[in-house]
């Protein structure tokens, strides 16, 4: 599993440009393990910067583990331990893949209790705002590296129907239908956040590292709200993918989701 990273990002504007671009190269494979950087002062003629901020960009890197710096040596790459074989999901397919993902992924449970339903929760969900919820947070891993930190929350009268240690072991996905809850479907919307230093703790990535942020609320047959989900997800380690399709005539043609065709190789 990836070190907890506990690096900040560099100070100052400049600096932050230059680590955030040398790290997404990184990231995406534009600079590979192995690979030397430019020493400071060409980093500083293409960033058109000075060598100082160039130098505190490199120790926010190394501080991430992206790097290792050598006096006489320079700069290399480190991104062996950061390569892993990112989890997909096709948007178009959502419940069966929610089904498979608990089963091919490993879940560790951080926190587990009941409280009342913060007010955004209670909307989404078309709950009262006093209502009690399950407020949950767990860690999925894929092959040992983490890569969603996930907070859930759920009416308290469905939640009764199982146990902390069921949800430690079990997806919730299966636990609201052993409860009784007939899932019907879903709306999830995706946006990007940065990692604070707990979230970034647990997933291994430096503080302040771009993660994809996606709000998910399920709804049972009766459209009553199920399960209000907030996950972050590191960009490196989880994709969303959705198949379009070339419609219409003429000036109307367009684009349209493929809806029941999954890519190959997603879950």
């Amino acid at each position: 599993m990836n070190k907890p990273a506990k690096s900040l990002l560099p100070k100052g504007a400049k600096a932050q440009q230059v680590y955030l671009s040398l790290h997404d190269q990184i990231k995406d494979g534009r600079l590979r393990d192995g690979n030397n950087l430019s020493s400071e002062q060409k980093l500083a003629a293409e960033f058109k910067v000075s060598r100082v901020t160039i130098r505190r960009a490199l120790d926010a890197l190394e501080g991430a583990g992206l790097v290792e710096r050598r006096a006489g040596s320079g700069t290399t790459v480190k991104a062996a331990g950061h390569e892993a074989t990112p989890v997909a999901m096709n948007l178009a397919t959502l419940m069966p893949q929610l089904v498979e993902m608990g089963q091919t992924t490993t879940a560790r449970l951080l926190s587990f209790s009941y409280d009342t339903a913060p007010e955004f929760v209670a909307a989404a969900l078309r709950i009262p705002p006093q209502e009690q919820v399950q407020i949950a947070t767990r860690i999925r891993s894929a092959n040992d590296v983490p890569f969603s930190y996930l907070t859930t929350y759920v009416p308290a009268t469905i939640a009764r129907n199982y146990s902390e240690n069921d949800l430690a072991t079990t997806p919730l996905f299966r636990l609201l239908e052993r409860s009784g809850v007939q899932i019907s479907e879903a709306h999830q919307s995706v946006s990007a956040t940065l990692a604070g230093p707990q979230v970034a703790e647990a997933l291994g990535v430096a503080v302040g590292s771009a993660l994809l942020s996606l709000r998910r609320v399920v709804r049972d047959v009766t459209g009553q709200g199920v399960e209000y989900l907030s996950g972050l997800y590191r960009p490196d380690m989880f994709r969303l993918e959705m198949p379009l399709t070339r419609v219409g005539d003429g000036q109307g043609r367009h684009w349209e989701p493929a809806i029941g065709k999954a890519d190959e190789g997603t879950l």
